[in-house]
């Protein structure tokens, strides 16, 4: 089959969020299956002149790069650009690309239409009151016009049938690479990190990801292990000035390959505060990596640690502050969590 794929910035993934790591997984499979495979790409992130990756076809467009503007503007190209194109598949991914599923179905209505709900996008808080409505309009129109709708968690599935009970939607998780462990070697170079010498938040840094309760929470902690933040994103400069140059958090930027691999392998436990997720593709990473893993309580992250991990109440400093120093002085209790997974 012929199957085009719309809505992810890019890939091969350099600084996107878990949808293009999902995406890449993705099409990088169906390629290895024998099918042929269209993603999408906009111009700034992956560069123009990369047209194929791992056997997968690559159609570069530009977008209106404005934080309301970027997504919609280059989906709405690659809907154009699909429409003439012979393909057997096209399958958008995220509720804000799929508001324009009409278009595609508009102009190729016989051919099959996916979409995968990765998240409610409409509660980040960077979102204004236009944005919000049009992404609850995407994901009417990703659970009502698409043939399948696909969640990544079985939360969002609940949603999707109690909200559209037409729909017909089925529940694919997300899932990651059994990894191999590497030893701290780069990572000690780079910021004098060793094993078990550091907490670990991996994500993109806006709003819904909490980070600003970790950052508030360890600074009354007093502890030898330091907080590394990895990635990058619009809070980036914010989360910088509440940390106030603490010499024990680092923020790495976004990191992949080698160093991710190594950032994840050495971590004491890995913290997830964020405050509404799909499916957090950095938290199922954490714990193929057998990582201890505290979480706020939403359900998306009950539903990956069960349990095998440790939750605190979203959004809430002191609750996560305590969780997280009884944590830092119960190495028993996460040596036998690292055992149970």
């Amino acid at each position: 089959m012929k199957i085009a794929l719309i809505g992810q910035k890019g890939i091969p993934v350099t600084h996107g969020g878990g949808v293009e790591k999902h995406v890449e997984n993705l099409a990088v499979r169906l390629v290895e299956l024998g099918h042929e495979v269209i993603v999408y790409t906009r111009h700034g992130y992956t560069d123009k002149r990369l047209k194929e990756y791992k056997g997968v076809k690559l159609v570069g467009l530009p977008s209106v790069p404005t934080k309301n503007l970027d997504a919609i503007s280059h989906t709405f190209l690659a809907a154009l650009d699909v429409i003439f194109r012979k393909v057997d598949v096209v399958h958008f991914h995220s509720i804000g690309p799929s508001s324009l599923i009409w278009l595609v179905k508009l102009f190729k209505p016989h051919t099959p239409v996916i979409s995968t709900f990765h998240s409610q996008c409409y509660h980040n808080q960077k979102w204004g009151f236009f944005a919000k409505n049009y992404l609850r309009f995407g994901e009417y129109m990703c659970s009502q016009k698409a043939d399948t709708v696909i969640t990544v968690s079985k939360s969002l599935l609940d949603h999707v049938m109690r909200k559209y009970p037409t729909a017909h939607a089925k529940y694919i998780p997300n899932g990651v690479n059994i990894p191999e462990m590497l030893p701290a070697q780069e990572i000690t170079d780079k910021w004098g990190l060793t094993k078990d010498s550091y907490i670990l938040n991996i994500g993109r840094l806006v709003a819904n990801k909490g980070v600003e309760y970790l950052i508030a929470a360890y600074k009354q902690i007093k502890t030898d292990k330091k907080l590394v933040i990895v990635g990058d994103g619009i809070m980036e400069e914010k989360l910088k000035r509440l940390a106030d140059r603490h010499p024990n958090i680092i923020f790495t930027g976004n990191q992949s390959g080698q160093n991710l691999g190594e950032l994840f392998s050495n971590a004491y436990i890995f913290v997830q505060p964020s405050e509404s997720e799909g499916l957090s593709i950095a938290l199922l990473e954490a714990m193929s990596y057998r990582n201890p893993c505290l979480v706020s309580d939403i359900p998306a992250n009950r539903e990956v640690v069960g349990e095998n991990g440790f939750t605190f109440k979203t959004m809430d400093e002191s609750d996560l502050k305590t969780k997280l120093e009884e944590l830092l002085t119960s190495p028993d209790k996460l040596k036998a969590n690292k055992e149970a997974m």
